[in-house]
């Protein structure tokens, strides 16, 4: 019982100094108004919030969202394998691979990867 109660009190103690210490850390020394503004990646916060949006760049960040997640599909392939080649798996990935290299070729020549304009 005495163990027990040890234990409340050291976590009581425990979580009381984080507290107080993330308090005392997060007191602002200097009130700077260009570094309490947020940062909106390059966008100006007090401007107006409704500019223009690049298209383009939107359409190149889901470009490379679905290239990040196939290379994470594909990579462990090999690994499910292992020394024990299954028909299904091979003709998974390479369905799969050219399910995206069609749309790569699609987005190719529609001109979404064109950035010389």
């Amino acid at each position: 019982m005495l163990l027990i109660l040890y234990g409340v009190f050291l976590g009581l103690f425990v979580s009381i100094v984080v507290i107080v210490s993330a308090l005392v850390l997060s007191i602002r020394r200097f009130k700077d108004r260009e570094k309490a503004s947020p940062f909106e990646c390059g966008f100006d916060p007090k401007g107006n919030a409704r500019i223009p949006f690049s298209l383009r760049f939107f359409v190149l960040a889901v470009i490379f969202l679905v290239f990040d997640i196939e290379i994470a599909l594909l990579m462990p392939l090999p690994l499910i394998m292992g020394w024990d080649i299954k028909m299904e798996i091979i003709i998974g990935g390479i369905t799969f691979l050219l399910v995206l290299i069609g749309g790569l070729l699609h987005e190719w020549r529609e001109g979404s990867l064109d950035w010389r304009e």
